[in-house]
């Protein structure tokens, strides 16, 4: 097979962030599809910022989540730097991880992001 490639499509091609704002502007949702790595760190950081007035309530949506990796794992602690950073009071403002995977959740308690976030 001298000379010869195989091209190889890589599941980074499908992956995508959407996000949607709640009806009152409380709460923003953003979804992430495929694998959640550096490749969309523009895309899941201009899903929450520059929105005014920021939202008090972050969820996460993994279930379309294939795996994460670790700039995915510093993407949230940005998001969470973020929201802490609009609402100084404790309480005040929170993200949410939920519906991951056996092997995104996994990724997610050996990180010890349960300690971190609320996971659901």
């Amino acid at each position: 097979m001298k000379g010869k490639f195989a091209m190889v499509v890589s599941e980074q091609a499908t992956a995508r962030v959407s996000s949607e704002l709640s009806e009152g502007g409380d709460a923003l949702t953003i979804r992430v599809a495929g694998s959640f790595d550096f490749n969309l760190h523009r895309d899941f950081q201009r899903a929450y910022q520059n929105l005014s007035p920021s939202p008090r309530h972050y969820c996460i949506d993994l279930s379309e989540t294939l795996h994460l990796d670790s700039a995915a794992l510093g993407m949230l602690l940005l998001l969470r730097d973020h929201c802490l950073g609009e609402e100084p009071e404790e309480g005040q403002c929170r993200v949410e991880l939920m519906n991951a995977n056996d092997h995104v959740g996994n990724i997610l308690a050996v990180s010890n992001f349960d300690k971190i976030f609320t996971i659901r």
